[in-house]
C-alpha cells in the first residue's frame, strides 16, 4: 500500500520513489548514494508526511556525505532565501542570463505607449531581445496565477512598440514572467495563448528554472552550506548574489567575520559547485 504524502499546497499524493531519485541524481549524488538515501527515507515515512520533511530528512543524510552534492539538492530551498524584497532574485535572473550570452540591466522604467514601466530585467543581445517581470514568493505553497500574468500581457502590449537599448534588435518582442515557485495551470493555459513566456522551478518541462540553473552553473550564495542564515543574508547585502560572484569577489568574506579556514572552506564549496561535474 503507498503512502500518501502531503505538499505544499495542502494536496495530497502517493509518494514516489521515482521522483525522490531523480532529485538526488540531478544533484549529483552516486547510484549507491541515491539507493542508501531512499532506503533511510522509507524507514521514517508515514501517511501525511509533508513534502517538506521528506526532502529535510533526505538533505540531512545528503549532507553528511558530501556538501557540494548537498547544495545542489537544496537548490529550490536556496532560492527561498533570496528575499524578502525580491531584488535578489531579480538580480539572479541577470546574472543566469548573462551567462547565456545577454547583456543585462535590472529595475530599468521605460516609457511604454501610455504609462512609464519599470522592467524586473531587461535582456539582449545580437540577435534578439526581451523583458522578465520577476514573481518571488518566499514560501512554495504560493502560485503566480492568472492574474498576474494577464497583467504582464497588457503591459506587453504597451511596451511592444519600445526598445530596451539603441539597436535594431532591442525592440520588446519577448515578455517573460519568471518565479521561484510555480504557476497555476490556468496561467500557463493563458501564456501559451497569448504568447507570454513562464519560467519557474519545473516549467517549462524542458529548460526550465532548474534546468537552465543547472547547465549554466550559477548557483545563489543561498545554497552554501559553511555559512548559516546571517552571513548568507551580509552577502546578499553587498551585492553577492552568486557563488562566481563571490568567488570573483573572495575579499567580501571578510565583513562576516569568520576565520581563514572558514574563508578557505566556503571559497572551497564555492568552487566545486561551480566546476563542472
Amino acid at each position: 500500500m503507498s503512502v500518501l504524502v502531503t505538499k505544499a499546497d495542502g494536496t495530497t499524493e502517493a509518494f514516489s520513489v521515482s521522483k525522490l531519485k531523480r532529485s538526488l541524481k540531478r544533484s549529483g549524488a552516486g547510484t549507491e548514494e541515491v539507493n542508501e538515501i531512499v532506503g533511510k527515507v522509507n524507514k521514517i515515512l508515514y501517511d501525511g508526511i509533508r513534502t517538506s520533511e521528506i526532502y529535510r530528512r533526505a538533505f540531512e543524510f545528503l549532507r553528511i556525505s558530501e556538501k557540494p552534492t548537498a547544495a545542489r539538492y537544496s537548490l529550490r530551498r536556496a532560492l527561498f532565501g533570496l528575499g524578502p524584497t525580491g531584488f535578489p532574485f531579480e538580480d539572479f535572473l541577470a546574472q543566469l542570463y548573462e551567462t547565456e550570452g545577454y547583456s543585462t540591466k535590472t529595475r530599468v522604467k521605460i516609457m511604454g505607449h501610455c504609462v512609464e514601466h519599470e522592467l524586473d530585467v531587461t535582456a539582449f543581445n545580437q540577435e534578439d531581445s526581451f523583458v522578465t517581470e520577476a514573481k518571488f514568493h518566499s514560501r512554495p505553497s504560493i502560485k503566480s496565477d492568472l492574474q498576474i500574468v494577464m497583467y504582464c500581457y497588457a503591459r506587453f502590449l504597451d511596451l511592444r512598440s519600445r526598445k530596451v537599448c539603441p539597436k535594431d534588435q532591442c525592440g520588446i518582442q519577448k515578455f517573460c514572467v519568471a518565479t521561484n515557485t510555480k504557476f497555476t495551470q490556468t496561467a500557463e493555459y493563458y501564456a501559451e495563448c497569448v504568447g507570454i513566456d513562464l519560467l519557474s522551478w519545473d516549467y517549462p518541462r524542458n529548460n526550465n528554472l532548474h534546468d537552465r540553473i543547472q547547465k549554466a552553473k550559477i548557483y545563489p550564495v543561498t545554497v552554501l552550506q559553511e555559512l548559516d542564515v546571517g552571513q548568507r543574508r551580509v552577502l546578499l547585502q553587498r551585492g553577492i548574489i552568486t557563488c562566481r560572484s563571490l568567488l570573483q569577489n573572495e575579499r567580501q568574506l571578510r565583513h562576516l567575520h569568520i576565520s581563514p579556514s572558514k574563508v578557505e572552506a566556503v571559497i572551497s564549496e564555492a568552487r566545486q559547485l561551480c566546476l563542472d561535474r
